[in-house]
């Protein structure tokens, strides 16, 4: 592995790992796959990752009409939030989506109204520009556990539900990678600098679902690949290690569910309940590990925490909506 003099990507043998420089460096990452005389993205991150996207693309020796796939592993705009832009951008290429994110790709209008509402508009267009529709005709969509020919490599596409009902993970079978997206958990690279590294679960609104997280984790670990490339970000090399951690992350996340779906959480409203709660957490695992951030890092860190929470909210009153029926 060898860091480009460019210092916004790291190349490790088949695969280029693109920093997209998503609010903080080293946040959110692009995969281009290198499959012969093909090419491959998964995930893009969003319009403004663009330009650092096809640069890696020019500086890896590829041109735009190499480009055989843009991949994405779900439809957060975090991960595909420029798929449409960069679509025009490589004429030859097709965009391979879950069946439940191909249609918001198709016409994201749905997508971007609802990011508009948790945003505002001024900070969705500062965040992801404008989110460009995809042609029909050149989506393509994988059954579960489907194989494909991709140059000189083979992709396997397997889904897994849990963090996004959307979402699937790919396994380059010529390296021995697995791309999992958000269904292994987040891995910054600021939080692996301590006595051992941090890996933890994310469960941001509206689909989490603990089992089905679970049950993905398995499934991943299960492929006997070498190493996970999750978006945020870069390679995790033991994969065992990391499912032993998420799988503890989980229990806690649970007992957060349990008082929330319960209406256990004291005096406070269950936003401020879930919130305190999965902050206490992480800070318990930093101090444990003697991690320390900067306030930058803190504040990246917090809105994690903030999505966390939404997501346990969200889905604890799903739960007591389904228990009512």
């Amino acid at each position: 592995m060898w860091f480009s003099p460019r210092e916004n990507y790291i190349h490790c043998r088949m695969t280029t790992t693109i920093d997209c420089e998503y609010v903080m460096p080293k946040v959110a990452a692009a995969y281009l796959l290198h499959c012969g005389d093909k090419a491959c993205f998964i995930d893009n991150n969003t319009n403004h990752a663009v330009p650092l996207l096809l640069a890696a693309l020019k500086d890896n020796g590829f041109k735009p009409d190499d480009v055989a796939y843009i991949i994405i592993t779900h439809v957060h705009l975090d991960h595909a939030g420029a798929t449409g832009l960069l679509l025009e951008h490589c004429p030859k290429a097709t965009v391979i989506a879950h069946p439940r994110a191909a249609p918001h790709v198709i016409d994201p209008s749905r997508l971007v109204q609802s990011a508009q509402s948790v945003y505002g508009e001024a900070e969705f267009k500062k965040l992801y520009g404008t989110i460009q529709p995809v042609p029909e005709s050149r989506v393509y969509i994988p059954a579960d556990g489907e194989v494909m020919q991709v140059g000189d490599t083979e992709l396997q596409f397997i889904y897994t539900r849990g963090h996004a009902n959307h979402h699937f993970v790919i396994l380059d079978r010529k390296t021995n990678s697995i791309f999992t997206g958000d269904s292994f958990g987040i891995a910054y690279p600021m939080l692996q600098h301590g006595s051992r590294p941090f890996l933890f679960a994310s469960t941001s609104p509206t689909d989490f679902d603990a089992a089905e997280a679970r049950a993905s984790y398995a499934k991943i670990v299960a492929t006997g690949a070498a190493q996970a490339y999750p978006t945020h970000f870069g390679v995790w090399s033991d994969l065992r290690a990391g499912h032993a951690m998420l799988s503890e992350h989980m229990t806690q996340i649970e007992k957060i569910f349990e008082a929330l779906k319960s209406g256990d959480t004291g005096s406070a409203e269950p936003y401020a309940f879930a919130r305190s709660a999965i902050e206490a957490w992480f800070a318990g695992q930093l101090a444990e590990r003697g991690i320390n951030l900067t306030a930058a890092e803190q504040q990246m860190l917090g809105l994690d925490i903030d999505l966390n929470a939404q997501g346990l909210v969200f889905a604890a009153a799903r739960a007591r909506k389904k228990a009512a029926k």
